[in-house]
Formats: structure tokens, C-alpha cells, sequence
């Protein structure tokens, strides 16, 4: 049943404090962060917040002129944010499911898209996948990040991480792929033969190859891109 009275609703929806730390969990696809200072999240994430907080899209220069040429490339120069204050901090996109990750020591790539926050203790760099650019119209481009802190990623629906083992590579498709560990490294082709089944403007199947010692994490839904308009 999903009539309540107000107060009734009031009382199942409200925000709780668990105790959890930087990052918590409201629900399964709203994050809480608990600020005193610093944190890195999406541009366009924030739902909402009460505190002393101020906003500030990642300026292009932040990490040097390289990093200036490669959001250039990518087309998404204002991709992240940096809230600075006091107070609580929630965030969201699309309804995704949240996951959190403690990265102790260890690195992490993120489809770009699926990044929503970090603590300022991760390093992080924008890394243009080059080998697909001429292949999809978006999507083109991952964070790496590095260190020892938390990372919140986001996924449609439930995820799932696969094991990649020498020898055994694994294929994923780039639109379903939300993250892998650090030390790998996926080169991209092409499936002519898949070309009558797959609705892409390139007309063919585009893949990730995975290979080495690590994992994968993908999801059950294809998500889509789209290159900003210059």
C-alpha cells in the first residue's frame, strides 16, 4: 500500500542520521555526504544541502594545460565540481544505484559518466579513450582514481563485476561498462559480423577487451551518450 498521511510519510522518508562517516547512504540511489571541507562530485549532482556550502565547476587549468587539452578533447571541460563548507551534501543522478568503494592504496577507472563523488584525498585524471573516439558518438572518456579514500560510482540497476584472469580475457560492451581495476588496460574492436543485430550510427558492434589479472563492473542497461554542442 503507498497511501500514507502526511505525517505517516513524513516518518518513512525522512532523512536519518546512521553514523556512517563522509559518505552514507539515504537510500540506495541518494548519497549523503557529511562535509567538513572538501569533496569532488559530478557537476549537476546535488539535489539538495543545508550548511554553508559553495560550488565551484573544476576549472580548466586545475591539473594543467594537459589536463586543459584532454577535457577539450572529451568535450566535457565541466564535468566535475568541488563543494567546499559545512554542512550536508546530497547527491544523486538519474536515479542511479550508489555504490561506495574504499580505495585503500589502489587505483580504479570510472566511465567518466558513472563518477559521482570523491573524497579530496583521490587523485584523479581524465583519461581519453582514443582508440574508440572515431567510433561513438560520446562516452569517450574514463577517471582514473587513485589513493586511499572513498569513491562513490553509480549504476542502472544491480551491477555486476566479472574476474579477469591471464588468459581468460573479458568482453564487455563499452555503453554497459561502468568501471575496472586500475591495472588493466582494454583495448577496443570492432564485431563486423554483429552488424545486422546492433541499431549503432557506426553500423558495427564496438567492444572492450579485457585482459591481465583484475575485474570488471558492468551493468544491465546500455547507456547512452551525447557529445555537447560546441
Amino acid at each position: 500500500m503507498n497511501r500514507y498521511s502526511v505525517a505517516e510519510f513524513i516518518r518513512k522518508t525522512e532523512q536519518e542520521d546512521k553514523g556512517e562517516g563522509f559518505f552514507e547512504l539515504e537510500t540506495e540511489r541518494l548519497l549523503e555526504v557529511n562535509l567538513e571541507g572538501l569533496v569532488w562530485a559530478k557537476a549537476g549532482a546535488m539535489v539538495a544541502y543545508h550548511g554553508k556550502i559553495k560550488f565551484e565547476r573544476e576549472g580548466v587549468l586545475e591539473h594543467g594545460v594537459g589536463a586543459m587539452f584532454k577535457k577539450a578533447l572529451t568535450g566535457e571541460g565541466a564535468s566535475l565540481m568541488k563543494a567546499n563548507g559545512h554542512g550536508k551534501l546530497y547527491l544523486a543522478d538519474s536515479g542511479k544505484k550508489i555504490i561506495i568503494l574504499h580505495l585503500q592504496n589502489e587505483a580504479i577507472y570510472v566511465n567518466g559518466n558513472d563518477l559521482l563523488a570523491f573524497e579530496p584525498s583521490i587523485n584523479h585524471n581524465i583519461k581519453i579513450m582514443k582508440k574508440v573516439a572515431g567510433m561513438m558518438s560520446g562516452g569517450l572518456f574514463n577517471v582514473r582514481c587513485e589513493g586511499t579514500g572513498l569513491v562513490a560510482i553509480t549504476s542502472h540497476y544491480e551491477p555486476l563485476t566479472l574476474r579477469v584472469t591471464p588468459g581468460k580475457p573479458i568482453f564487455t560492451d563499452p555503453n554497459a561498462t561502468v568501471a575496472w581495476s586500475g591495472n588493466l588496460q582494454p583495448d577496443f574492436q570492432t564485431d563486423i559480423s554483429f552488424k545486422t543485430f546492433v541499431g549503432r550510427g557506426s553500423g558495427e558492434s564496438i567492444q572492450m577487451k579485457f585482459e591481465g589479472d583484475g575485474f570488471v563492473i558492468v551493468q544491465p542497461y546500455e547507456e547512452v551518450y551525447f557529445q555537447r554542442q560546441s
